[in-house]
């Protein structure tokens, strides 16, 4: 029985079984999931029929400001999708025996509650004996082939554990062959120790910026002011950020740790604040970093000026003897041959948690970047230019490349500067 109307035959049975969810092993590290259960249970008990819209959920739950864009801004689809997961994982594990279940149909931001149905208590007439639970009576008839048939099935799952156990046996031997010869070197694991201490994959967060067009018709990127948020793309991303994620990849099963990798306009801040984060793409396409903190010392900004408009560079906040307050790639009217990159290490929201930014000018530096912390000759310069010899030695700091570029390859990197953060 769903609950649609004003007239709850247990609403004070449906908000304690709310907050046995909020307190359940499902939810218990997910505070704005459980303070958007929370909001949505008290609105389908107060107002059944009254359905709620995404700017109402931002602005009164996650505290968006007014002029939240729902067309811009996926994150409460993005939650509310992880809640409905959740409920549909609790239900299968710590929820299996409960009488109450709550439910978030899909396309919608309401939430429904009906009881589950369980077997029928018949009491005993005998004192001190507990009732009996009626179940459905088996038929007593069988199948004239049924032992024949039970006989097959056996023969077939003793083959088929058999089958597994040898597979498994085999999966063994190759991780341990994996594990001894995949070792990846000292200056990787040094470089890398603080993404694979603990038990948790960071999410590789890769850019993916909105544009407005088709390929065959010619595509730009999204201008907010101008053009509708409908008509927006953000399932793009470029050649550097694939062959980014591919070398991160790699190198993280060298490690023996696993990565998640999730698109830019998918992540939010809450994921934030309890994951390693690893961002492929600068500020301009990858927006997420637009509410993180990020580099202090080389900054991505577009330049209004004759010789550069509205080009991406990268602003040098210190500059050092020689060198120029902005370092711009080569010019967007002539074949790319010279990119620059930063790559940052920095403290997450949670101080905990780490966050490496790998961004370039353009999809080309991007790449080079990510190839210079997954090669072994370059992050043992790298360390080397931090004084860094152990992991736990490793601080938050900054470096600048200078990319060189073939025909949209990247085919020589430098290391320009490095500067520990304070």
């Amino acid at each position: 029985m769903a609950v649609t109307s004003l007239q709850f035959a247990d609403e004070n049975g449906f908000r304690k079984q709310v907050d046995r969810l909020a307190h359940s092993q499902t939810l218990h590290n997910s505070e704005s999931l459980c303070k958007l259960l929370r909001y949505l249970a008290d609105h389908t008990l107060a107002q059944p029929h009254v359905p709620l819209k995404e700017y109402q959920i931002a602005t009164e739950v996650f505290g968006r400001p007014a002029n939240f864009d729902p067309q811009a801004d996926s994150a409460i689809r993005v939650q509310s999708g992880r809640l409905r997961s959740k409920l549909v994982d609790y239900y299968r594990h710590e929820g299996l025996t409960d009488a109450i279940i709550v439910e978030m149909p899909k396309g919608s931001y309401s939430l429904q509650f009906r009881y589950r149905q369980l077997p029928t208590a018949i009491p005993t007439s005998e004192p001190g004996k507990s009732p009996v639970l009626v179940e459905p009576p088996l038929s007593r008839k069988r199948p004239k082939g049924w032992i024949i048939a039970v006989a097959s099935l056996s023969a077939v799952l003793l083959l088929t554990l058999a089958g597994v156990a040898m597979l498994l046996k085999a999966l063994n031997s190759a991780r341990a062959g994996n594990a001894a010869g995949l070792t990846a070197p000292v200056a990787l694991r040094t470089l890398w120790g603080q993404f694979t201490a603990g038990p948790d994959a960071p999410w590789v967060v890769f850019s993916n910026a909105a544009f407005v067009g088709r390929p065959e018709t010619g595509m730009r990127y999204l201008d907010p002011v101008h053009d509708s948020h409908e008509l927006a793309l953000d399932h793009y991303t470029g050649v550097g950020e694939v062959l980014a994620v591919h070398a991160l990849d790699q190198v993280f099963n060298a490690l023996n740790h696993p990565i998640l990798v999730k698109r830019g306009s998918l992540f939010s801040l809450d994921d934030a604040k309890k994951n390693d984060l690893i961002f492929v793409g600068s500020p301009a396409e990858n927006l997420s970093l637009l509410d993180l903190p990020g580099s202090q010392e080389f900054v991505f900004k577009r330049v209004d000026s004759s010789a550069h408009k509205r080009d991406l560079g990268i602003v040098n906040t210190h500059p050092e003897s020689g060198q120029p307050a902005i370092f711009f790639p080569s010019d967007s009217s002539q074949p790319l041959v010279e990119d620059y990159a930063v790559i940052a290490l920095v403290q997450g929201l949670d101080p905990t948690r780490h966050m490496m930014i790998l961004a370039g000018t353009t999809t080309i530096g991007t790449q080079a970047a990510v190839e210079y912390v997954c090669s072994q000759d370059s992050a043992e310069e790298l360390l080397g230019r931090l004084g860094v010899e152990k992991a736990a030695e490793l601080k938050p700091f900054e470096a600048l490349l200078r990319v060189k570029v073939t025909r949209g390859v990247p085919v020589g990197t430098q290391l320009v500067a490095v500067r520990k953060r304070k």
